[in-house]
């Protein structure tokens, strides 16, 4: 056994296979691990108790802490007696599969888990339904050793309740981890690997005969005689234990039916252990993913978790693990080794484009809570449910870095597109005004922070697309289509907030004159001095509050008497509002609140910095923190829902929740922060971040670090899985609030402050809105 230095935070110690030992469970275990260090690092230091069936001599990753001979009694006692010693253990996760034990006696498991002294969590990848007693009492002992026992499926997790008789308390559903991915061109893979023009059916694993690969060859040449340019592409080298038993026979059986039904041309193999990159590519280039496994009590499988992850259309036999997540708008079941039935579900898949598609955007949607991030997530929260007993435990959730590979993604040579499909831009949703102007601050943002100067080009194609929405009155249009003609939607949509935003967005191009180039600027000024002559005619809150804002932002560097008569003449109106509104239990502006609250006390804090009128800070604080006490629980934002907002007097709707509202709160923390430095302010912009990161009701990230875009809403039970404009940008707003530019790190009048460590991480946030 081999021991490293203790860790400096709560140690989890997994006993599990770990790479490079190819298994199922080390690939799997070795992902969870990655997952819970990128999504909550500094929170736990996650080490491996490696499991081998005899002294194989693997060289293993710096993260393994102990090596365990499963075939030795005297091992378990040598392994038993360091962990009790190590100071920095405070958790035990054991990945139980049966077949790692097969060379002891069961008791001696048993008396190792049984003599741990620390809290443990066994995880069980196999769980047989209708056992008879002695395996029933097997099962049973072990689970007595665990403060918590985990099943991947709902099923599993029944059967561990009404079968064994384990406490229903002591068991959770964690799913099986499943990878982001890109969801790259289908045309763009197949032609990358050789394949254009083929229909392509796929499945992988390690290969053994339990996954009856043979049935899909005995139904090829009736596919074939409806779709003669399907190729089965067959991923994976033969299981190292079946190797070792019995070589290549079922590969060898497999090769000879292939010739044996003229198969050649239909049918490859890709006899290797692909790394990860390449095999999400295979499977995003796939077709159809057939799963065809014999095995009628297989709890869980990886490889469907794979394959669902990239959102393949799936035919599988009824395992218990498909049955669950397989509905009849996302997949297709076949009885066990009937290759009639296949060859029905395929060729009906092959010949409907329209229902393929339709599989794949509800396979991804049933499978987003399952991503390694947010079983991440899972496994944090139970141990910090089974930890309160001892010493309580704070989740640390890890910022990502910043990253506007989405938002680039969106962006046409004209502009920002409104909508996607998943992670796709949906060009026929056409463009907007609103998404525009919150982009160009977003960039604006990205330039102070890094100095990139690839940002000047999109800041100007953003300014110049508020520039083409201008009319020659000096208002704006909001929509446009995908041919970049205005719609009928501007004539019957009320558009002054859209205006707002529009002055907003170039007060802030402008309040960074020392950086964007001369031209930019001048067209800025341009713009706004036209809009100006209809901001005082605006009397939408909301319009007046960006407004505010833009003025704000504009006359920070130049002192414009005009600016500041129409900032004091808007925020005199919203104090108005407020006086008529307010009483002692309701302190706002109107008699309920509904999106974007935060801009209204925010942009009366602006009024007040630009004109040192007390009366708007006294307002703008006490609005503020009553919306913070409607919006804010003890450790999570919980914002006003949209699907009935919150009326003075009611009860606040639960879910139906926006990032836009979440990035609009963080920006006026700081901005209140820089004014108040109330310390609850700051740790509120953390707070509020991490409901992007899972702390949310559902425990789920709205943020996909793959893409780099953000969930479109949190819904009641499921995250709306598009990745818009509105949504990305606004992210991306509060991610870059959280920074400090490098630019003016030094400056003697920097507006900039120390964030609590709440990541592990000393992260410097701005004071800028």
């Amino acid at each position: 056994m081999k021991n490293t230095s203790a860790a400096a935070v709560p140690e989890i110690l997994f006993l599990t296979s770990y790479p490079p030992r190819e298994c199922g469970i080390a690939t799997y275990s070795q992902d969870l691990l990655k997952a819970l260090d990128n999504t909550l690092g500094g929170t736990f230091s996650c080490r491996v108790c490696a499991f081998e069936a005899e002294n194989t001599g693997l060289q293993y990753p710096d993260e393994v802490k102990y090596v365990l001979n499963t075939a030795s009694v005297e091992a378990y006692k040598e392994l038993s007696g360091l962990i009790n010693k190590d100071p920095d253990i405070r958790f035990i996760v054991v990945q139980h599969e049966f077949g790692f034990f097969q060379g002891v006696r069961d008791e001696v498991l048993l008396q190792f888990l049984n003599s741990l002294n620390h809290p443990l969590i066994l995880v069980f990848h196999t769980v047989l339904p209708n056992p008879e007693p002695a395996w029933t009492q097997k099962v049973q002992h072990i689970a007595r050793a665990a403060s918590s026992v985990v099943a991947m499926t709902k099923s599993a997790a029944k059967i561990l309740r009404e079968d064994y008789h384990i406490t229903p308390e002591k068991v959770a559903v964690i799913a099986h981890g499943t990878h982001l991915v890109p969801h790259l061109n289908k045309v763009f893979l197949k032609d990358k690997y050789g394949l254009s023009g083929r229909k392509i059916l796929s499945t992988f694993g390690l290969l053994s005969s339990g996954k009856s690969i043979e049935t899909t060859l005995d139904a090829l040449p009736e596919i074939i005689a409806i779709n003669p340019d399907v190729l089965f592409l067959i991923i994976g080298k033969t299981h190292p234990g079946v190797l070792k038993s019995e070589a290549e026979q079922y590969r060898e059986m497999l090769q000879a039916k292939v010739i044996t039904l003229h198969l050649e041309n239909h049918v490859v193999f890709i006899n290797r252990f692909l790394p990860l990159t390449d095999l999400l590519e295979y499977l995003q280039l796939t077709d159809i993913y057939l799963f065809t496994s014999k095995d009628k009590n297989q709890a869980v499988s990886g490889t469907f978790a794979y394959a669902m992850s990239c959102g393949c259309p799936i035919v599988s036999t009824p395992i218990p693990h498909a049955r669950e997540l397989l509905r009849s708008d996302t997949g297709i079941l076949f009885d066990f080794q009937d290759a009639a039935q296949l060859a029905v579900a395929v060729n009906r898949l092959m010949s409907d484009e329209s229902l393929r598609i339709a599989f794949s955007t509800n396979t991804l949607q049933r499978v987003a809570p399952t991503s390694w991030e947010n079983s991440a997530i899972a496994h944090a929260l139970l141990l910090q449910k089974i930890g309160k007993k001892n010493e309580p435990i704070t989740l640390h959730y890890s910022l990502p870095e910043i990253s506007l590979n989405h938002l680039r993604k969106m962006t046409t040579d004209f502009g920002i597109i409104q909508f996607s499909k998943i992670n796709q831009p949906d060009l026929d949703t056409g463009y907007t005004l609103d998404d525009n102007a919150r982009a160009l601050i977003t960039i604006c943002q990205h330039y102070q922070l890094t100095g990139d100067e690839t940002d000047i080009h999109y800041g100007r194609l953003y300014l110049n697309f508020i520039r083409y929405c201008q009319l020659p009155d000096g208002n704006f249009f909001n929509y446009l289509d995908s041919e970049r003609h205005f719609t009928q939607q501007n004539q019957e949509t009320d558009l002054s907030d859209a205006n707002g935003r529009a002055i907003w967005a170039l007060g802030f191009l402008m309040s960074n004159d020392q950086q964007w180039p001369a031209d930019m600027l001048a067209t800025a000024n341009h713009m706004l001095q036209k809009a100006m002559s209809h901001v005082e005619t605006m009397h939408s809150t909301r319009a007046m509050a960006f407004a505010i804002k833009g003025l704000y932002y504009s006359s920070r560097k130049n002192q414009h008497p005009e600016q500041l008569t129409l900032i004091t003449k808007l925020a005199n109106r919203l104090v108005q509002m407020y006086r008529h509104e307010a009483e002692p239990d309701w302190q706002w502006f109107e008699a309920y609140l509904t999106y974007g609250n935060s801009i209204l006390p925010e942009a009366l804090l602006c009024a007040y910095r630009a004109t040192s009128n007390p009366v708007y800070k006294d307002i703008a604080q006490k609005s503020f923190d009553f919306l913070l006490s409607q919006t804010f629980e003890e450790h999570r934002i919980r914002i006003i829902s949209n699907k009935t907002w919150l009326h003075k007097g009611k009860t606040a709707a639960e879910h139906g929740e926006q990032p836009i509202d979440v990035a609009y709160t963080i920006l006026a923390l700081n901005a209140f922060y820089e004014v108040f430095k109330k310390d609850s302010y700051h740790q509120k912009m953390t707070t509020a971040f991490n409901w992007f990161l899972g702390n949310n009701h559902l425990h789920q990230m709205m943020y996909n670090s793959c893409t780099g875009g953000c969930y479109d809403g949190l819904e009641e039970t499921q995250v709306n899985l598009n990745q818009g404009a509105e949504s990305t940008v606004s992210y991306l707003m509060a991610r870059m609030s959280l920074e400090q530019p490098a630019s003016i790190k030094n400056s003697p009048d920097s507006s900039f402050a120390l964030l609590p460590d709440a990541c592990n991480t000393k992260v410097i946030a701005p004071l800028l809105f």
